[in-house]
């Protein structure tokens, strides 16, 4: 194995199968030694299956040596968010309250999607309990921690999918996001996140929080993102909201499209949060790239004021639902936080919900309309880089305040706009995420955008600075890693 082989990308991986000069069974085996290598320090996975990893991909190797692969992704190491259902392993979604002795007969729409493209499943990532919050800590788990910064916060919910694909264990995973769970993992770990167009991917089982969640790709590309929302994307009928297929094929067309000519507008407060000065900074610069592709750039602003009370009282009455649906043996069980915010929710009332919904459609009626003027969004994903990771009694970001430090991702969830983040910079050795955000249902045009700005400013993995970053993580295994095998803990 080549010192880079952890971090090819997806595509490359399927190149080598192809021409017979690296087995799925020697990248499965090398996922499971980083997996093994790192979990002790990142705490990123609730399980992992080495037994019927390997299996998988012995089949895949064979199929292979056929010349007869199955899908797109056949012989690819995923990881899957343990907010999915997968055959075979629990879902306990951060949560003791659910148990995980029982049957799991039942794949989700992403899981079943990326099982018959021959992807390679070998564990589940973390997610604070029931996909709550930006930062990934659960009773169940306890805390997952950034690759870059031991200290720091992956962020979350998806924080385990993003940590998992930064370490080089993986080179997909999939993460579910209800008000910024792929984006601002992505932007604190410094990786690819795409929340496509709600309804793009089938999501099942539902989300507490109703018709604001979204499944997608976390990669370390565009173009493994792409390939990845081929194999997902399309309706599934357990998920009434889900939309038919676009029939476009992502993988092969996110090379094409040109900038030249587009209108583009740059808003780093999004017209109500400021951020940090260096954040500002690296998000002009990164328009500055598109405007040196050939867009047209000019500041915009999308919203007059937050949205945050809409998005804060529709969310509340989810936690409240969320809440009443368990017995009162589970909620001793709880994270505290999340009781806590739950019982915020006993306090909306019809009236202030209903109103919610009334201005959550003015507010994607006043988008759509500021998209028939810019083909593209840009502004920051984050105001700040990575959060800490452990609570702190000081103001410093970190898990008790961090609806304070996520401004910028909710929106799209509430209008239901496809968005990315992308690094675009660093920031005291800390990666910066900028948000590209297009019109409903134009996933394509964001995914281009994102391959064009990488062409012209990515770096080459693995970055010098995260080797350094890694190697510090080495050696701190404990037997809690050898315990999560299928689950058994």
């Amino acid at each position: 194995m080549a010192d880079d082989t952890p971090f090819l990308s997806a595509t490359r991986l399927l190149e080598l199968y192809r021409t017979k000069q690296l087995s799925p069974v020697a990248v499965i085996e090398e996922t499971l030694r980083r997996l093994e290598r790192y979990e002790g320090a990142l705490n990123a996975f609730v399980l992992y299956d080495p037994e019927s990893a390997l299996v998988a991909a012995r089949a895949s190797e064979a199929r292979w040596q056929r010349s007869e692969p199955i899908g797109l992704l056949d012989g690819v190491p995923i990881a899957l968010k343990d907010t999915l259902s997968t055959r075979g392993w629990p879902r306990l979604v951060g949560s003791r309250t659910i148990e995980p002795n029982q049957m799991w007969l039942e794949d989700s729409p992403a899981t079943a999607r990326l099982r018959d493209n021959g992807s390679l499943f070998f564990g589940k990532t973390t997610t604070p309990e029931f996909g709550w919050k930006a930062v990934t800590d659960s009773p169940l788990t306890g805390i997952t921690r950034n690759p870059w910064n031991l200290e720091r916060s992956p962020g979350g919910s998806s924080g385990g999918s993003a940590a998992a694909v930064l370490a080089g264990i993986c080179p997909l995973a999939v993460g579910t996001d209800a008000g910024g769970s792929i984006r601002i993992p992505a932007a604190f770990c410094g990786i690819f996140g795409l929340k496509p167009t709600f309804g793009r991917v089938a999501v099942y089982p539902p989300s507490a929080f109703g018709d604001v969640a979204h499944v997608g790709p976390m990669s370390r590309n565009v173009a493994d993102a792409a390939l990845m929302l081929d194999a997902i994307k399309g309706p599934d009928s357990r998920d009434w909201y889900s939309l038919p297929d676009d029939g476009i094929a992502y993988r092969e067309q996110v090379r094409d499209g040109s900038l030249r000519g587009k209108h583009i507008a740059l808003s780093p407060t999004l017209g109500y949060a400021e951020p940090t000065s260096a954040v500002r900074e690296a998000i002009e610069r990164a328009a500055a790239v598109f405007e040196g592709l050939g867009a047209v750039v000019e500041l915009a602003d999308p919203f007059r004021e937050s949205p945050k009370p809409i998005f804060e009282t529709l969310a509340l009455a989810g936690f409240w639902a969320l809440l009443r649906a368990q017995q009162p043996e589970a909620v001793a069980l709880m994270d505290p936080g999340l009781v806590a915010e739950c019982r915020r929710g006993e306090a909306v009332t019809q009236e202030q919900y209903v109103a919610a919904v009334i201005k959550r459609v003015a507010l994607g009626a006043a988008l759509r309309q500021f998209f028939d003027r810019y083909d593209l969004l840009l502004s920051p994903t984050m105001p700040i880089p990575a959060a800490y990771a452990d609570p702190r009694d000081d103001n410093r970001p970190n898990p008790n305040n961090f609806a304070e430090w996520m401004p910028y991702t909710y929106p799209f969830n509430l209008t239901k706009n496809p968005s990315a983040s992308i690094p675009c910079g660093m920031v005291d050795d800390l990666p910066i995420g900028l948000q590209v955000t297009g019109p409903l249902y134009n996933d394509l045009a964001v995914l281009q955008a994102c391959r064009a700005y990488e062409e012209a400013t990515g770096p080459a993995w693995p970055i010098p600075a995260l080797t350094a970053a890694l190697a510090r993580a080495e050696g701190l295994a404990d037997a809690a890693v050898k315990a999560k095998i299928r689950g058994l803990q």
